[in-house]
């Protein structure tokens, strides 16, 4: 019998109180509605301008709202929101301003050092000024090739204080598979970590990095970030992270507004038929939709750490980034997440105290056939919820969570991708967990499930499909000025302007959804997604 349909077990479920006082449930008493999660759905999907309106208010974003929210909702893509908002992503991120920790980094090595929100605030506006000497405007690129550092935060909010588009990759990519993506969105300025830790073993990036250099003719400037390498020796023209933060020192930080679909990021597709295609996200519809995501799916808020196991070229690095306009800590864990041993992300959790750990279904799956058991050997009494994704989670994945790591957690498996840089469905914290699961629908996501007829079915497989916008959708495709690429990715395979997203998924009885893998040709490997075009080369 398919999965569906049968019954789940519940793995968690949450306490009245934990209902009570969640940030959905305020949200769902801000906007007026009677019942339930079921309901609030409901409303977000039938009534969207007034619930990302109401979001807007709810999330306090720093910006000019508008008169209009929607303009031709009707179409899908064209659909515009927030046509008449300013808004700076940065200046969201960079509203708490005490001592508090807001950046943690975890090296494998045992490393460990933090800046406070104060400190970053400092360190973006050093940044920025730097990038203002150097030249560079709303609209330019700046790419990274760095480990999981807290200068790669510090130079993403720069750039994005400045109105400009960031793009980033993990500095273990191949030179072909760098300048197969940055080769295509010309950056002007190029950050670079000299090197990476991986399984006690240092690499030296220097060399790669000056090939990928010489690759990029436009570039003008590379700014290095000394870590397990040789430093800016090697690299022409390359400034140390330090050097580069002095060119800025005394600026005053400058947060303008600016439209709500202004090119924030670059992601990358996965290069199946081809070189990677450049999906440009927006400033305005990735802040909504992550803060609606940690704050209301997640319940993350100013008290929480979050730590999710990612490297700079997967989309939920990004999304780990945006949690700092609700104030939360967050961990940039670099290395490898098995050494130097297998149970060691879960003593950073022990130690940092974290309140919601992300990961992948891979690693859960490594830690379940390498016996690690911290509920046994881990004081995890902070945790509150696992995020687990990039590949579904089986249903023995949950059984694991449950007996070996901790009994009363959410795990809040979810799914989204580098398509959306967000998530389609994914946890709700007055829900409870069933079996193999993922629990909701995200608010304001038109989710359903088609068959090869394009009819909405029920517990049967089918594509996973988005019916109505978002504001998360992609502004468009870098370099594809018409549209085509866009729409041919994901609106050309259902009559009537539905976003296919490539899942091959199932709901069940009780609203959640099983998802059984992808519907193309792409794997998906450690959620960094790779074609069979990037296979052979």
């Amino acid at each position: 019998m398919d999965a569906a349909r049968t019954k789940a077990p519940v793995m968690w479920e949450p306490s009245p109180e934990q209902v009570e006082h969640a940030r959905m449930t305020a949200f769902r008493r801000h906007v007026g509605v009677e019942g339930g999660y079921q309901e609030l759905h409901d409303w977000s999907t039938r009534e969207p301008p007034a619930f990302w309106s109401a979001l807007w208010d709810f999330m306090d974003v720093l910006g000019e709202k508008g008169e209009r929210i929607l303009v031709d909702g009707d179409r899908m893509p064209g659909a515009r929101w927030f046509p008449d908002a300013r808004l700076n992503f940065a200046g969201n991120l960079l509203r708490r301003e005490d001592g508090a920790e807001a950046i943690v980094f975890r090296g494998e090595d045992g490393a460990r050092h933090a800046i406070t929100f104060a400190d970053l605030r400092d360190d973006v506006a050093r940044a920025q000024g730097a990038m203002l000497v150097l030249g560079l405007q709303p609209g330019d690129r700046v790419a990274a090739c760095v480990a999981n550092v807290p200068e790669a935060v510090v130079m993403m909010l720069a750039t994005a204080s400045l109105g400009a588009t960031w793009s980033s990759c993990s500095p273990d990519f191949g030179v072909d598979g760098v300048l197969d993506r940055f080769g295509q969105v010309t950056p002007r300025l190029l950050l670079a970590t000299d090197g990476y830790l991986w399984k006690g073993r240092p690499f030296d990036s220097t060399d790669r990095i000056r090939d990928v250099v010489a690759g990029l003719p436009g570039l003008e400037r590379t700014v290095i970030v000394p870590f397990h390498g040789g430093g800016v020796a090697g690299v022409p023209g390359a400034v140390d992270w330090s050097d580069f933060l002095a060119m800025g020192e005394g600026h005053a930080l400058d947060l303008p507004g600016f439209p709500f679909d202004q090119p924030l990021s670059i992601l990358f597709s996965s290069g199946t038929t081809g070189k990677p295609k450049c999906i440009v996200h927006g400033a305005g519809g990735t802040l909504l939709q992550h803060r609606k995501e940690h704050a209301l799916h997640t319940d993350l808020g100013e008290d929480d750490t979050l730590a999710y196991f990612t490297t700079t070229g997967w989309m939920m690095w990004n999304w780990m980034v945006t949690a700092l306009a609700g104030g939360t800590r967050i961990i940039c864990r670099e290395g490898n997440p098995l050494h130097p041993g297998p149970g060691v992300l879960w003593d950073l959790a022990q130690d940092e105290r974290v309140t919601v750990f992300g990961t992948s279904a891979k690693y859960l799956d490594a830690v379940a056939k390498a016996g690690v058991q911290p509920a046994e050997t881990h004081d995890l009494s902070a945790l509150r919820c696992i995020c687990s994704t990039g590949s579904p989670l089986s249903p023995e994945g949950f059984d694991y969570v449950s007996r070996h790591v901790k009994d009363d957690v959410q795990l809040a498996s979810i799914s989204g991708g580098t398509d959306n840089v967000s998530c389609f469905v994914l946890g709700c914290p007055i829900l409870p967990v069933h079996r193999g699961e993922i629990q909701c629908k995200g608010l304001g996501m038109a989710v359903e499930v088609y068959d090869a007829t394009g009819h909405p079915v029920h517990g049967e497989p089918g594509e996973l499909v988005c019916t109505a916008p978002f504001p998360a959708m992609p502004v468009g495709f870098f370099a594809d000025p018409d549209g085509a690429a866009y729409r041919a990715a994901y609106f050309e395979h259902f009559p009537g302007g539905v976003w296919r997203h490539g899942d091959w998924a199932a709901w069940t009885s009780r609203g959640g959804m099983v998802i059984h893998g992808r519907s193309d040709a792409t794997l998906n490997p450690g959620g960094v997604r790779i074609g069979t075009a990037e296979i052979y080369r």
